[in-house]
């Protein structure tokens, strides 16, 4: 009440951009009224994302155990366009994990002494110990895609790349090493959009370089050695997984179900409440099709 008697006006509702920090709605579902409350309306698709984030993440727990357990080793790789959603999902793949077994390699250009060696080399010493679960947030591809789009190797490293990594995948697998090679597509549309979003919020500012603002321009650039990776990596021991993106809580909850469907762990949920949606998650090979069939129509091809 105002100090004048008069009654005060009830505030109207404001939308405002501040985000929730994730699974907020769903620990404070059943949460009563009170004056030291706000109340705060969401969307019920975001709950139910919420609701199915949680119990994945619950499932990846289990199977971080298991691996621990059985000394297991579990390597991700993480590739796509900019802004395709890759650093989004690992977040989420790794949000409850225990960080002693869990790590992250997102690296920067090669330094002096690192462009004298091996190509592969600075990645070897990140493949994951017994009981590990290594995500790399791109990977040695980036010889595959972005480096020669942008010109930051030679044609004949690039051929000498695609030629190699098969090799190298293969000795991997045969380690023992669980391998999952995620293509994260995302169409220019929503990446253009995206990239805005980055330059309007100053929490995404960081995520900006120059190659991103380059990616629109060379799309189609990206569409050939997209096409030329599958072609030439996209093998039996080491297949490739592409995850349609637009959504990007569709597509982490679905990255997560399709790493959860091809692993064994104890205590697993049944099968049919893990699958994926086989419009989000498609092969490698389905992938190539797709993009055989429409390569000299890019309005088609996907991202």
């Amino acid at each position: 009440m105002a100090d004048n008697g008069k009654k005060e006006k009830k505030s109207k509702s404001v939308k405002s951009d501040t985000k929730l920090q994730e699974l907020t709605a769903l620990r404070n579902i059943d949460a009563k009224d009170s004056k030291d409350r706000t109340a705060i309306w969401i969307k019920n698709w975001h709950l139910a994302y919420e609701y199915e984030l949680r119990r994945l993440q619950v499932e990846l727990m289990k199977l971080q155990q298991t691996m621990k357990d059985q000394g297991a080793r579990l390597l991700l790789i993480f590739e796509g366009r900019d802004a395709a959603g890759k650093g989004g999902t690992i977040k989420r793949f790794i949000a409850h994990l225990n960080p002693r077994y869990t790590r992250v390699t997102a690296l920067t250009k090669p330094n002096e002494t690192e462009g004298t060696q091996w190509y592969f080399q600075r990645y070897i010493s990140h493949l994951p110990a017994a009981g590990e679960i290594v995500f790399f947030d791109r990977s040695w591809y980036n010889r595959a895609m972005v480096e020669p789009v942008m010109g930051f190797c030679t044609d004949e490293q690039n051929k000498r790349f695609l030629k190699d990594v098969p090799l190298l995948e293969e000795l991997i697998v045969k380690d023992g090493i669980k391998l999952f090679k995620f293509y994260f597509s995302v169409s220019k549309e929503v990446q253009k959009e995206r990239f805005e979003s980055r330059r309007e919020d100053p929490l995404k500012q960081y995520k900006l370089s120059p190659v991103d603002n380059l990616a629109q321009k060379y799309w189609d650039q990206y569409s050939l050695r997209k096409f030329q990776m599958l072609q030439e990596t996209n093998r039996t021991m080491a297949p490739w997984t592409i995850i349609r993106s637009d959504n990007k809580k569709l597509a982490r909850i679905n990255c997560i179900r399709y790493v959860l469907t091809q692993l064994d762990y104890e205590g697993k949920l049944p099968a049919k409440e893990l699958k994926p949606d086989p419009e989000i998650v498609v092969s490698g090979i389905d992938e190539l099709r797709h993009m055989e069939e429409h390569l000299m129509n890019p309005d088609k091809l996907y991202g």
